[in-house]
């Protein structure tokens, strides 16, 4: 089971999708086991379409939310 630490959540407004390296993206052929950072650049939010920069990890270093994220 992934840590929090490893599960990264969409900060758009009305989103909140959370990319569980346990699962993978299967929209997006991404295998389960890779890592937020291995994901690639223009892989997006498969709900709100949102890039890798309006993600913010559930725990640790840069877990506060920042101010709302533009698409």
């Amino acid at each position: 089971m992934a840590r929090p630490e490893d599960m990264w959540q969409c900060q758009t407004v009305n989103c909140g999708y959370i990319y569980d390296p346990d699962k993978g993206d299967k929209r997006k052929k991404i295998p389960p086991g890779t890592t937020f950072e291995d994901l690639p650049e223009d892989w997006f939010c498969p709900i709100c379409r949102a890039t890798k920069k309006c993600f913010r990890p559930l725990a640790g270093p840069g877990s506060t939310k920042e101010a709302d994220c533009a698409m």
